[in-house]
């Protein structure tokens, strides 16, 4: 690291850092305070909106997310708002036809985004092509992002020759996402030196501290050329979210790299979240622990803590370390699935299953059945072709992108929402969630109740919509008892 150059940081408190540690539960006049500090930093970018935050203002805190965006944008200034894009899931958990997704995109940037992180649950690009052109349409930054995993399919040169695929539908940069806190040191230095040489593009890294390496990684990464890397301020960082900005940053002063950005300004950012953090009742583990189980079975933190939930609801806990055993040959059975939402929780859920019912796939959910259908997509692997028997028996999977067996929906929502809609945005949220934004809808209008905010007790174990369509009736009794209905989606406990 020898050549001089500033590397650019991107702060994820207002968005992934509290998804990660508050179960969303952030409000906008929590982040209104800090704004006017953390414009004057000199961010690369700031992570502001997307993944779970847009489901969770409607349906816990009474915010319009599209309002919240268009607040956010007018306040700062100076710097470059960025985002996470689900590729055709969008921001929901199921895909939506092209003509949402397009809209969806327009939206986004003409309400403020400047950068758009766009991924798949299984790295299949076809999933991720309408929601890149779309950005690039709209003169967006396009970051096309490589779900990192570990398995015998994904090494250093499948993700590189994911990332010239990528490059050659237009992404302007390469985002590392690893959700898992997968990403060893000495993998971030060959991966991104590799992207950087054969691939060309600018390379962010997104790692979360769940297995206490991303701070390592992220240095070896910078070593190697990463131009940017996220992190989030030091009160809501370490645990499953990002580094400390601070940290980072006081070890890239006086090197080559120096970011150049101000430690007081970032203290100062720092001890406003501490207030707000103070207010939430977060375990301390849950702050601090290091989890080194998702080195041994590439499961997530909050996958484990899902887990638990699951096995203790059915007064079986003590069966957990024959789920996690079972949870890496689930995946290998579908082809090895990078664990990301939705795939997280088709692969724990039916692990749980297996191990409770003491029979491998005697039962399986209406989601799993559809993945083996490819309908989520092309699976990373070969699926094991005896599962796939088990389960289809003489049906074929597709073989198209998924999203061309969908018929537009804006024209039939439009007519759905009319009396409701005060913007072309409200009809984007109500095809995402229609229970959830409806519910909105009437509470913004006073025809019900407004929801009273309550902080999250036990961040460890918030409700998480996994948006996954499970037939409970056909998947039996077993697996009423893990999951409930709540609205449009199913809500594992976490």
């Amino acid at each position: 690291m020898s050549e001089k150059r500033t590397v650019g940081i991107t702060d994820t408190t207002l968005r992934d850092a509290h998804q990660s540690l508050l179960a969303t539960r952030m409000r906008l006049e929590e982040m209104i305070p800090a704004v006017e500090l953390m414009d004057s930093v000199g961010y690369h970018s700031l992570e502001v909106w997307g993944g779970a935050t847009f489901d969770a203002c409607m349906r816990f805190l009474d915010e319009d997310p599209w309002e919240r965006l268009r607040r956010l944008r007018h306040l700062f200034k100076r710097t470059r708002l960025q985002m996470l894009l689900r590729g055709q899931n969008i921001v929901g958990y199921r895909h939506y036809a092209d003509d949402v997704v397009r809209e969806f995109v327009k939206r986004a940037v003409k309400n403020g985004i400047d950068i758009i992180r766009i991924f798949d649950a299984l790295n299949d690009p076809r999933n991720m092509e309408q929601a890149m052109e779309a950005t690039r349409e709209e003169g967006a930054h396009v970051q096309a992002a490589l779900s990192y995993t570990i398995s015998p399919l994904h090494d250093i040169p499948h993700f590189v020759e994911l990332a010239a695929v990528l490059k050659g539908m237009g992404a302007d940069s390469i985002c590392i996402k690893d959700m898992a806190g997968l990403l060893a040191p000495s993998d971030a230095y060959a991966l991104v030196r590799r992207l950087k040489a054969e691939v060309g593009l600018p390379v962010q890294l997104h790692c979360h501290y769940t297995s206490g390496m991303a701070s390592m990684s992220y240095l070896k990464g910078i070593e190697a050329g990463a131009d940017v890397v996220d992190v989030a301020s030091a009160a809501l960082s370490l645990g499953t979210s990002q580094p400390p900005a601070d940290s980072i940053v006081a070890a890239l002063q006086g090197t080559p790299a120096d970011t150049g950005l101000d430690l007081r300004l970032l203290a100062r950012i720092s001890e406003y979240f501490k207030e707000v953090a103070g207010s939430y009742e977060i375990p301390r583990d849950v702050i601090m622990g290091v989890d080194t189980n998702v080195l041994r079975y590439q499961v997530p933190g909050g996958m484990i803590s899902n887990l638990t939930s699951q096995l203790a609801d059915q007064q079986a806990l003590d069966l957990l370390p024959q789920v996690l055993e079972e949870v890496p040959r689930v995946r290998a059975d579908l082809g090895y699935p990078p664990l990301v939402t939705p795939s997280s929780q088709i692969v724990g859920t039916q692990a749980v299953v297996n191990v409770l019912l003491g029979e491998r796939y005697k039962m399986v959910s209406t989601e799993l059945k559809n993945y083996l259908r490819g309908l989520y997509g092309r699976p990373p692997g070969e699926v094991n072709p005896d599962i796939l028997q088990q389960v289809l028996g003489d049906e074929q999977p597709v073989t198209v992108r998924p999203a061309d067996l969908l018929e537009p929906q804006l024209p039939a929502a439009r007519r759905e929402i009319a009396e409701y809609m005060t913007g072309e945005e409200d009809l984007l949220s109500y095809i995402l969630f229609p229970n959830v934004a409806l519910d909105f809808f009437k509470r913004r209008r006073g025809l019900l109740p407004p929801l009273s905010h309550q902080k999250q007790k036990g961040a460890s174990k918030p409700e998480r919509s996994t948006g996954a369509e499970l037939d409970l009736a056909r998947f039996s009794e077993v697996e009423a008892q893990l999951v409930r209905r709540d609205g449009d989606n199913l809500v594992y406990p976490v």
